[in-house]
């Protein structure tokens, strides 16, 4: 057993917050200046503080879509999500019960 009480291997969700920085001036923007590491921090505390111990929020590198972020992927289900203030207790709750938060979807289209 972990230290946080996981007995078993692996996550029953999974999230990913981009974390990537380019360089000054680079043509595409990222979601590192976008506040999302900062987002991330709140993300995970919420997500222990509501007691979820079966699930992990952590920083990855590039997810690509930069131009619509800070973005975020939640797995095994696969949908990104745009992560602000405002969408993070309705993704906690997404990450408790499995209520998608659809207002907060990223169009992958766009």
């Amino acid at each position: 057993m972990d230290p946080k009480g996981i007995s078993s291997p692996g996550y029953r969700m999974h999230a990913f917050v981009c974390g990537h920085t380019r360089p000054e001036g680079a043509a595409r923007g990222c979601c590192n200046d976008k506040g999302s590491l900062d987002l991330m921090k709140q993300f995970k505390q919420m997500a222990k503080d509501s007691g979820i111990k079966d699930v992990r929020v952590q920083k990855s590198g590039c997810l690509d879509f930069c131009e619509s972020g800070p973005t975020c992927v939640i797995y095994p289900s696969g949908n990104w999500f745009k992560i602000t203030s405002e969408s993070i207790p309705s993704l906690v709750k997404y990450l408790d019960d499995g209520t998608l938060p659809s207002e907060f979807l990223l169009d992958l289209k766009a």
